[in-house]
């Protein structure tokens, strides 16, 4: 079974702090931490390198280490990547991140922020992607001298008009031309947004190396097993791709308490690995 990262922003929502949150992990048998910087404070890619340092070993004390971060530019509402204005002082946060991404011993960054991704009125799609390309390149290769790799996240159409396939996210992959920079498959977002069914999508893409993450949730926004979603078949597809890197599992609604609803979500996910065999 591929190890499990606990996505943290539902735990924070709880008023609960990291320690807490690292409590709870390793008592449910989680590896380690995906992080919204978000919950690191107001400026988390300001944070002095005592603070950093301080945020890693909390996590190693619990046996647990930083697998990545996701959210990134939640904390930052004047961001964006498609506005040409903004440009700029985007590319230079996200370099900040990554290097709290380093600092921290993370290995993925998780670029979703919908709110801050909406390409330019009336602007054309070829153009909206080369412009995002053109931002991302520094920024890939940051995170690749770093060991980083930086996925574009689909998202539903819901959510942002910009990249909601898997297909598309490896498009901009390609256009931006870096192996650091890839996508990855969310299954609440894919399963809303794919035309085929998630397991299918797995199974087509993985073996590609265009997919740099997975994050499991169910289509309702909530822990696998708290819905309807096949995760039997999706994590036998999983399986049978040989994924071997951390699932993320990634909730936004509480079933109950939201160690519940983690320990739901990781029960759900090794029972269907173990049936899979």
């Amino acid at each position: 079974m591929p190890e499990l990262s606990m996505c943290n922003e539902l735990l924070a929502a709880e008023g609960r702090g990291l320690a807490e949150q690292c409590e709870i992990a390793a008592a449910l048998g989680y590896m380690g931490l995906e992080i919204a910087p978000a919950t690191l404070g107001e400026a988390p890619d300001r944070l002095s390198p005592q603070r950093v340092a301080e945020i890693a070993r909390t996590l190693a004390d619990h046996g647990l280490r930083v697998t990545g971060l996701h959210w990134l530019l939640a904390p930052f509402p004047a961001l964006s990547i498609t506005e040409p204005a903004a440009a700029a002082q985007t590319r230079d946060t996200l370099l900040r991140l990554t290097d709290l991404c380093a600092g921290l011993g993370g290995a993925v960054m998780v670029h979703g922020s919908p709110g801050q991704r909406v390409p330019p009125a009336g602007e054309a799609p070829e153009r909206t992607l080369a412009r995002v390309a053109e931002l991302f390149r520094p920024v890939a290769a940051h995170a690749g001298a770093a060991g980083i790799t930086y996925c574009i996240e689909p998202l539903s159409p819901a959510e942002t008009p910009f990249i909601n396939r898997v297909a598309e996210g490896a498009a901009l992959a390609g256009a931006v031309g870096d192996p650091a920079f890839r996508t990855m498959i969310d299954t609440s977002a894919a399963g809303v947004a794919e035309a085929e069914p998630v397991a299918e999508l797995i199974a087509r893409w993985l073996p590609t190396g265009m997919i740099g993450h997975v994050q499991a949730n169910d289509t309702n926004r909530g822990a696998p097993g708290t819905g309807a979603d096949p995760f039997p078949a999706i994590v036998a597809a999983l399986r049978r791709a040989g994924w071997a890197r951390p699932v993320a599992v990634e909730p936004f609604t509480t079933c109950i308490s939201g160690p519940v609803t983690f320990a739901l979500g990781a029960a759900t996910l090794r029972t269907a690995w173990e049936a899979a065999a």
